[in-house]
């Protein structure tokens, strides 16, 4: 049961953080659509509990906005994944399938930033190459690094200094 709202929360953070609802309706025609996809996938099995949520605990860790998108995008990406290999006749299949498109359309900054995530894990960090031009990059790495970790210390001390805690 509880995984039965899994889908329709994630898509509802989605849709309601990046201001895709429109109104309560669009909403509850995505409850639908959902609730019929369910039935297709047949997920009140009792398997559906084991192990927990795969998404939703995920999302508990991204706070910022910009986090937020790229999780999210990858989310999107992975339901987009899931729906091309279901039956594409079924109306509730092609609305929730153009409504994820038109998310995954909008989080595409979140999209270009898991390519670059996809990429670095992929440097062979052995090669002398890359090592060399590792090296060169480090204090440019590092001032970055300072660069934000200060603003983020100035926001806090800021914030210190206007609040009467």
């Amino acid at each position: 049961m509880a995984f039965q709202t899994y889908s329709l929360f994630v898509l509802s953070v989605i849709m309601i953080s990046f201001g895709h609802v429109e109104n309560r309706l669009n909403l509850l025609q995505l409850q639908s659509d959902i609730d019929k996809l369910k039935a297709d996938f047949n997920s009140s099995h009792s398997d559906v509990a084991d192990g927990g949520p795969i998404f939703t605990e995920r999302l508990s860790s991204w706070t910022e906005r910009n986090e937020k998108r790229i999780i999210l995008s990858q989310i999107i990406s992975m339901y987009l994944k899931m729906l091309e290999n279901t039956d594409r006749s079924k109306a509730h299949v092609r609305n929730l399938s153009e409504e994820l498109h038109t998310l995954k359309e909008s989080l595409s900054d979140g999209s270009k930033k898991i390519e670059d995530l996809k990429d670095l894990t992929k440097l062979q960090m052995s090669d002398l190459k890359i090592q060399r031009k590792a090296v060169n990059e480090l204090f440019v790495v590092l001032q970055k690094l300072g660069d934000t970790s200060s603003s983020h210390k100035r926001k806090r001390s800021q914030f210190q200094r206007l609040c009467k805690c």
